[in-house]
């Protein structure tokens, strides 16, 4: 009987170790990590509403990030296949060799990022940045208009203490009166502006030749081999921008939608109405033209690389920055 008992137990041994061995790879082979940050944004109802994972039967693993380098980070060590940044550190991750590509234009910047600054601060204009403490988050959309409303007036950035600082740092160091001017995004910007001034914003340095956006981007030999989630991610995306588009003045502090954004993004609800309207949503259609995919967001790459080859950001400016654009996930979408 000892013996039975012996040989009965190693088999369900056996048994369960193979069943243990298989659910990780079936795992794998249903899940993905993307990574967001704190952008106000419609993809924000896509994450609280779950139907994405409904419609795919994928686990997706939502994880916050502080800013767009540190999304490009994770992607180069295999550990986030989808992420939000942009178009600044897409730009350099693509310079730097990492096999990504952009999908999606997840926003048209426009007014939504900001150089505020503090009020008694002495600063009213670019040219009085000299000497002053000035934080943004380094490789950022926001870092680059910075350094580029520098040289546009002539200023030299080693002049200005221009200090390496993550959204919610800036938010500290604000509060703490540490800093005297921020270039920054929503939530923080609606932060700090009631102690502060507008002295440029992303749409009127885009103007002057340095438009940002803020995009999607994926592991390009993932979404190879998972062309059907991507399609299902870029239709989730469409119908979240067209109910913020037909829907804009519905979506007030105490609507759920609203709600979700807060939630996703720690924002304060009161703020995110106001501070979404800075944005523009690109259409599926407008998503495909010339202006974005269709090859307006690789001349910007472009024009970007070279900026930050100048700043001694990247080694190199690739030839051909369309090749990291795919319209793909998007026709087939429609």
């Amino acid at each position: 009987m000892k013996s039975f008992s012996a040989r009965r137990n190693a088999m369900l041994g056996i048994a369960a170790a193979a069943l243990l061995g298989a659910t990780p790879v079936a795992a794998q082979q249903k899940q993905v990590t993307f990574a967001h940050q704190d952008m106000l944004v419609p993809l924000r109802i896509v994450q609280e509403s779950g139907e994405l994972e409904k419609a795919t039967g994928y686990k997706i693993n939502w994880r916050m990030f502080g800013g767009g380098g540190d999304v490009i980070k994770a992607m180069a060590s295999g550990d986030v296949q989808i992420g939000e940044a942009g178009s600044s550190p897409i730009t350099a991750a693509v310079s730097q060799g990492q096999d990504i590509r952009l999908f999606w234009i997840l926003d048209d910047i426009a007014d939504a990022e900001a150089l505020i600054a503090r009020n008694g601060s002495g600063i009213n204009g670019i040219k009085d940045l000299k000497g002053k403490k000035v934080a943004t988050p380094f490789v950022s959309t926001a870092h680059y208009q910075l350094m580029a409303a520098l040289k546009l007036e002539g200023v030299d950035a080693k002049g200005v203490n221009v200090m390496n600082l993550r959204p919610p740092e800036i938010a500290a160091a604000w509060e703490r009166g540490d800093i005297d001017a921020a270039f920054i995004w929503d939530p923080v910007l609606s932060k700090i502006k009631g102690n502060g001034k507008a002295i440029a914003s992303s749409a009127s340095i885009g103007a002057k030749g340095y438009p940002t956006f803020d995009g999607l981007v994926v592991n390009a030999k993932w979404a190879a081999e998972n062309e059907a989630f991507m399609v299902a991610l870029v239709k989730a995306l469409n119908k979240a921008d067209s109910q913020y588009r037909a829907n804009k003045a519905k979506w007030t502090a105490d609507s759920a939608e609203v709600k979700a954004v807060a939630k996703w993004t720690k924002a304060d609800a009161k703020d995110v109405p106001a501070a979404m309207a800075l944005y523009k949503f690109p259409t599926l259609t407008e998503q495909l033209s010339a202006t974005w995919l269709g090859g307006g967001a690789a001349k910007a790459m472009a024009n970007t690389a070279a900026f930050l080859k100048e700043q001694g950001r990247i080694p190199e400016v690739k030839a051909d920055y369309g090749a990291f654009v795919t319209t793909t996930y998007v026709q087939k979408a429609r």
